[in-house]
């Protein structure tokens, strides 16, 4: 009779503690991988992965951006040989001679 008692009890404070503080899944803190060593749980901290992104990334003109911008301006083996915070530098050849183009260093690399 005892044995009865307490497992009531103890049945009905797992159903009042889970209906008094209903706590909200976290599934997607947890997946599941399998490979060569078998299936194996791993757990994401959401916080550590936003600190490993960091801020976003300002783009500007990269370096195959400017080439490819002078290639078309008429510039023949292009190259660039300075990279500043505001400006991208690119040397090459005309039908002229050696000549050098400046773009800005914003998303499209417009010409200066």
């Amino acid at each position: 009779m005892i044995k009865l008692m307490k497992t009531t009890a103890l049945a009905m404070g797992v159903a009042l503690v889970s209906f008094a503080a209903p706590i909200p899944a976290g599934a997607q803190d947890m997946e599941l991988r399998i490979g060569p060593d078998g299936v194996r749980p791993v757990i994401r901290d959401r916080d550590r992965d936003v600190d490993r992104r960091g801020p976003p990334r300002m783009r500007g003109c990269s370096e195959r951006e400017a080439r490819a911008a002078a290639r078309e301006a008429g510039l023949r083996d292009p190259e660039v040989v300075r990279v500043t915070p505001g400006r991208v530098v690119v040397k090459g050849f005309t039908r002229r001679g050696p000549d050098r183009i400046t773009f800005a260093n914003e998303r499209g690399c417009p010409e200066i």
